[in-house]
């Protein structure tokens, strides 16, 4: 089966996270900015989240471009994939609610590393279901994004039991660096 059905139901599936995390923001009863003081944590972390949702979003889209075909496997990866990023809401009401605590930040890193490796299983499963003339194979590799988020991920998370904002610097750290767009799927559609 061609990708144009499971792109659709993905980005479906994104549209609604996004909706439930923007849901998440009360609206001030006060007016005047000082209102928005008490919130402030929770945006911080709906921008942050939106962020990586979105990353998560256009690099799902590219992989999907890149891919001729999918298959079970791949289905099955996908709905694993949207299972975790479908947990990026909660992880945002919690820490905009606890704050920054240990417990909180150490929540939002596994859910994020649980995002990345999901992410990379079904990458490997579209690398399966794909004839080697497919944009998807010609693009595979070893990507130093890959490497450096899994690393940041596998660091940060520990590292929250002692000092959660060092771990929020870190994955502030990963979004960053992956809103630079990855250039060698793009130039392999054109």
């Amino acid at each position: 089966m061609n990708t144009n059905r499971l792109t659709s139901f993905t980005d479906g599936v994104v549209a609604v996270i996004i909706t439930i995390m923007v849901l998440e923001l009360p609206v001030p009863k006060a007016p005047g900015l000082a209102a928005l003081k008490p919130v402030t944590v929770l945006f911080v972390v709906y921008a942050l989240s939106f962020i990586k949702v979105g990353i998560y979003w256009s690099h799902h889209h590219n992989m999907l471009q890149a891919a001729r075909r999918v298959n079970g496997q791949v289905l099955l990866a996908n709905l694993f994939y949207l299972f975790w990023l479908s947990l990026v809401p909660f992880v945002v009401r919690w820490v905009g609610e606890a704050g920054i605590t240990r417990d909180t930040i150490i929540a939002f890193g596994v859910i994020m590393l649980l995002c990345f490796l999901s992410s990379v299983l079904l990458h490997s499963v579209l690398l399966a279901a794909n004839d080697e003339d497919a944009a998807i194979i010609r693009a595979a590799g070893q990507r130093w994004k890959g490497v450096a988020t899994l690393f940041a991920y596998l660091v940060a998370v520990p590292l929250a039991f002692l000092w959660p904002w060092l771990s929020v610097a870190i994955y502030v750290a990963v979004a960053m660096l992956w809103l630079v767009p990855d250039k060698h799927f793009e130039q392999l559609l054109d």
